[in-house]
């Protein structure tokens, strides 16, 4: 499973799983990803150290 902020793989049996009302699932592999989305309403292509944000930043090269 991957992380839904960071795309870091997530081992089994760690991590947490998020239900949203719509039904929507995210999964975040540590309380630092959680709190950056959830509470601080981050985006994953605006945080520097997040596999989507580096894939970005390699695309405009």
């Amino acid at each position: 499973m991957k992380c839904t902020f960071c795309g870091g793989k997530i081992a089994d049996g760690t991590g947490k799983l998020v239900v949203e009302k719509t039904g929507k699932l995210l999964s975040f592999c540590s309380s630092k990803c959680e709190k950056n989305m959830l509470k601080l309403k981050r985006k994953p292509l605006t945080t520097a150290w997040t596999a989507a944000a580096k894939a970005a930043r390699k695309e405009r090269k």
